[in-house]
This record gives C-alpha cells, structure tokens and sequence, in this order.
C-alpha cells in the first residue's frame, strides 16, 4: 500500500503496516516511510 511521505513530498510505500481505528470511529493504515522512516497514514474506508 502506498501514502503520501510530506517529508519527501512523494507516494512511497508503507513498511511494516498496521490497522489502526481513531477515536472518531475512523479506519486507517499506518506505518513508516520505506526510505526514509517518517510515519505515513492512510485513511481507508470504514
């Protein structure tokens, strides 16, 4: 799965992803930037 590294301000892929759900009741991805280690998050459907 790919997200937006800011860090890098391009698509990167996610290393070592994990589901996550926020405390609005929102699903997302998150993990860590494979080049260079920043967290990155993806809001996917609930």
């Amino acid at each position: 799965m790919n997200a937006y590294c800011v860090k890098e301000k391009k698509s990167r892929e996610i290393a070592s992803p994990k589901e996550v759900t926020f405390r609005n009741g929102r699903h997302a991805v998150r993990g860590k930037c494979s080049s260079c280690g920043t967290t990155l998050f993806r809001i996917t459907g609930k």
